[in-house]
């Protein structure tokens, strides 16, 4: 059985951790100023968590292993890469967007 985009995408948002859905539900349906996001937007090689076209705008949510140093220097690269095609990258981790989901919504405004 091949593995698509698609397949990708979802099996990515099924897997979703607490602080993703949480995320999901201050972004979905256009509730931030009516910008439109979705989630496992893919772009190139990646897949963005939440992604706004009109915006250009990428947020990703970084759970404890993204505290690794080889983890933190792919992370690094995949910035630099989303930004290359002209995407800005705003990033949380999972304690912020729980904590604090208002900072993630004021972030994007």
């Amino acid at each position: 059985m091949s593995y698509n985009r698609t397949d990708r995408a979802r099996a990515l948002c099924q897997s979703s951790g607490l602080a993703e859905i949480r995320v999901w539900s201050r972004l979905r349906g256009g509730q931030v100023d009516g910008h439109k996001f979705r989630r496992q937007h893919r772009e190139g090689p990646y897949y963005a968590d939440f992604a706004c076209d009109r915006l250009r705008l990428v947020i990703e949510i970084d759970g404890g292993v993204h505290t690794r140093e080889d983890v933190m220097l792919k992370d690094i690269h995949r910035q630099q890469a989303l930004e290359a095609l002209g995407w800005a990258v705003l990033r949380f981790t999972n304690d912020q967007a729980l904590a604090e989901p208002e900072r993630l919504v004021a972030a994007v405004r």
